[in-house]
């Protein structure tokens, strides 16, 4: 296998290839209504993990939600700027973010951190609750298995991918103050000539109010 590849050389490669691969996830658009039920009106929203926009941020945008995504690849950025010019979408790793406690009403990571080390994600957890407003919600996708530092091939692409079981997850968000109020378990098969079923897990999680 040739090295891995950077998130930004993956996603700057798919561009609208994985929006396309994914577009009928029905269960990330159901994490998203069930999202919007329970925001407040002109929400700030924050979504890590980006790309091209859509579903995420066109529909919160569409809602009347205040939307800013961060993306680490520079043409999931273009795209999404294009594609949805209500919301506003800036280029940098997610790491690297800093806000005020309390400044979002909700945060929403997407399958955003599989190529993050897991002690990154632990870390990114804690710092999402905190930036959460009280009563705020965060929505959190990822594929739930239990992989450190694995090296696969996702859509012709050499990744390294880590993650954690659901019930890890789960942990995870409750061990940082969150209660997880929403989980919803699939099998997705993108629609993509090199990827093959993959194994979802929706999590919303609240921070007390």
């Amino acid at each position: 296998m040739t090295r891995p590849e950077t998130a930004a050389e993956v996603f700057d490669a798919l561009g609208l290839a994985y929006e396309h691969a994914f577009r009928t996830a029905t269960a990330h658009r159901a994490a998203l209504t069930d999202l919007l039920g329970t925001l407040p009106p002109q929400a700030r929203v924050l979504d890590l993990g980006s790309g091209t926009g859509r579903p995420t941020a066109e529909l919160l945008a569409a809602a009347g939600h205040d939307v800013t995504g961060y993306d680490v690849a520079p043409k999931m950025v273009e795209i999404a700027r294009q594609q949805v010019p209500a919301a506003r979408f800036e280029l940098g790793d997610m790491r690297e973010l800093s806000f005020e406690d309390g400044t979002w009403d909700a945060v929403t990571a997407f399958f955003s951190m599989l190529q993050l080390p897991r002690s990154d994600q632990e870390t990114m957890i804690g710092r999402l609750a905190a930036w959460l407003k009280p009563g705020g919600s965060l929505v959190f996708a990822t594929v739930p298995v239990d992989v450190d530092g694995v090296d696969i091939v996702f859509m012709g692409h050499p990744v390294r991918a880590y993650s954690f079981t659901a019930g890890r997850v789960k942990e995870l968000l409750g061990a940082v103050g969150l209660e997880v109020v929403r989980a919803e378990e699939a099998e997705f098969v993108p629609d993509h000539a090199d990827a093959g079923p993959e194994p979802h897990v929706y999590l919303t999680a609240r921070k007390p109010g």
